[in-house]
């Protein structure tokens, strides 16, 4: 299924847009003009990736500063040590849209017991 994200026009490059899903994903525009997205958690803590600093095709979390290979998910610093979810980006006409992965999200435990319906 594609979801649509967002007007390619409305992305800045250098920027993210996160889509308000269950789990949340982030689409970023690189400097170079490339679309990607990501599970929008880090894998170490709650944190949005969206807040985090994009440099080249590698987004650091805002909260401990793990970094993420936005063209595979893999961690590239720690403390996380699990990768993200890739989704698959397609534009066409102008439109950023997201076909979600079907493989399970790497998500913190702080997370994962929220919506198993647990204590956060």
């Amino acid at each position: 299924m594609m979801i649509p994200a967002c007007r390619l026009a409305d992305l800045p490059r250098g920027e993210a847009f996160r889509l308000d899903i269950d789990p949340p994903v982030s689409v970023f525009h690189t400097v170079d003009g490339e679309v990607f997205a990501i599970d929008d958690t880090c894998t170490h803590q709650d944190a949005s990736l969206a807040d985090g600093w994009l440099e080249g095709c590698e987004v650091e979390c805002p909260l401990h500063a793990s970094t993420f290979d936005l063209r595979t998910g893999a961690v590239d610093a720690p403390p996380a040590k699990l990768p993200v979810r890739t989704h698959e980006v397609v534009v066409e006409d102008g439109m950023v849209y997201v076909r979600l992965s079907t493989d399970a999200p790497n998500l913190p435990p702080c997370v994962t017991a929220r919506l198993a319906g647990g204590p956060a």
